[in-house]
C-alpha cells in the first residue's frame, strides 16, 4: 500500500519549510504569490489532502455537528423524516470534511446530553429540531457557548434559523376536502408541545373557520404510527368525512385502520398526511399529503450551520412553504 504523503513532502518538493506549507494550506497571511502557487502545485502533484486530526489542530475545530434526538429511541427509526433530513445534512457536510454526530436522548437527559457534547468538545456545533413551546434549549446552548442553528422553530428563540412555514400547505388541504363537499373534517395532531405541531393544528382550525365550518373533531396523535392508529379508531366510532394528520407517519396508520374496519379510501374517508415522505406515494391509495422536503431543509441547515461555525454569524433562511400534493386518498365527500 502506498505511503500518503506529508506535509514534509510538499515542503521538499516545494523547496519550502513545513511551516510555509502549513501557512499556505491554511490559507494564512504572510506568503509571497507565486511561493503559494509553488506549495499548491506540489501538494497537487503529490496528492495531499489534511487529515482530520491535523485540520482540528490547525483550526481548533473538531470537524463534527451535533443533531440530538430527544424521543424513545424505538421511535426514531420508524419516522421517514428524520433519515431524510439527516440525507440532506449528510450532502453538505460531506462536502466540508465534517461528520455528523448524532445522539439518541430520552427527555428527561437532553439537557445532560448537550452538556457533555460541550464539555468533551465532541462537536463544533449542534441543529436544534422539534422546537417545543418555552423551550430551554436556545438559552441552554448559549450559556454553554455552543454554535447552534434552530431548524423550524419560527422566530423568538435568539438563534439562527432556517425555517419553512407549514400553514399554507395545511389550509390549502382543509380547503381542497371542502371543495369536495366535506363538512366534518378532523385533525389527528402532533405532540402540543412542539412549535410546528401546534402551527400545523392551528392552521386546519383556521382554515375551518375561513370555511365557515364548526371545528371537527381533534385527537393527539403524537407523530407516531401507535398514535395515527389510536386516534383513528376513536374516530371510527362515528367516522368523519375526512381526516388531516400531523405527519404522514400516523396518516399512513390511520389508512391502514380504516381499511380495516372496512372502510373505503376515499369513496367512505378522505385521508391527508404531512411530509411527503417516499413512502406516500406508493400506500394504496397514494397518499395525499404536504411536500416539506426534508432533504432540503437538512441541506439548508447544515449550510447555515457551517457558516456560522467559520464565520461566527448566518443569516435566517426561509425555505418554500410546504405545497399540497394531491393524490388519490381523497375523493368527494360521501353521503350518508
Amino acid at each position: 500500500m502506498a505511503r500518503r504523503p506529508t506535509i514534509a513532502d510538499v515542503a521538499k518538493l516545494a523547496g519550502v519549510s513545513r511551516a510555509t506549507v502549513s501557512f499556505v494550506l491554511n490559507n494564512r497571511p504572510g506568503v509571497a504569490t507565486d511561493t503559494q502557487q509553488r506549495v499548491r502545485s506540489a501538494a497537487e502533484e503529490l496528492g495531499w489532502t489534511p487529515s482530520s486530526s491535523a485540520r482540528a489542530l490547525s483550526t481548533g475545530r473538531v470537524r463534527a455537528v451535533g443533531l440530538v434526538l430527544a424521543r424513545e429511541p424505538e421511535l426514531i427509526g420508524t419516522d421517514p423524516f428524520f433519515p431524510a433530513f439527516m440525507a440532506g445534512i449528510e450532502t453538505v457536510i460531506s462536502e466540508t470534511g465534517d461528520g455528523l454526530m448524532l445522539q439518541m436522548s430520552r427527555p428527561e437527559n437532553e439537557v445532560d446530553t448537550y452538556r457533555r457534547l460541550a464539555a468533551d468538545r465532541r462537536v463544533d456545533g449542534v441543529l436544534l429540531t422539534d422546537l417545543r413551546t418555552d423551550d430551554s434549549r436556545p438559552a441552554l446552548v448559549t450559556e454553554l457557548g455552543l454554535p447552534a442553528v434552530a431548524v423550524g422553530a419560527g422566530a423568538g428563540t435568539g438563534l439562527p434559523t432556517v425555517n419553512l412555514d407549514d400553514r399554507p400547505a395545511v389550509r390549502e388541504a382543509v380547503h381542497h376536502l371542502v371543495g369536495l363537499g366535506h363538512r366534518d373534517i378532523a385533525y389527528v395532531a402532533g405532540p402540543e408541545e412542539f412549535v410546528h405541531a401546534r402551527r400545523r393544528r392551528q392552521a386546519w382550525s383556521d382554515a375551518l373557520a375561513e370555511a365557515g365550518l364548526p371545528e371537527g373533531t381533534l385527537l393527539p396523535g403524537g407523530f407516531t404510527a401507535e398514535g395515527g392508529a389510536r386516534a383513528t379508531r376513536m374516530l371510527l366510532d362515528r367516522p368523519p368525512t375526512a381526516i388531516v394528520y400531523g405527519n404522514d407517519l400516523s396518516a399512513t396508520a390511520g389508512m391502514a385502520v380504516a381499511q380495516d374496519a372496512g372502510l373505503r379510501l376515499p369513496e367512505d374517508l378522505s385521508v391527508v398526511g404531512f411530509d411527503d415522505v417516499p413512502l406516500a406515494s406508493y400506500t394504496n391509495p397514494p397518499l395525499t399529503t404536504c411536500r416539506a422536503n426534508p432533504v432540503s431543509w437538512g441541506r439548508a441547515s447544515a449550510q447555515a450551520l457551517v457558516e456560522l461555525i467559520e464565520t461566527g454569524a448566518t443569516a435566517d433562511v426561509e425555505l418554500e412553504p410546504a405545497a399540497l400534493v394531491v393524490r388519490a386518498s381523497c375523493g368527494p365527500a360521501p353521503v350518508r
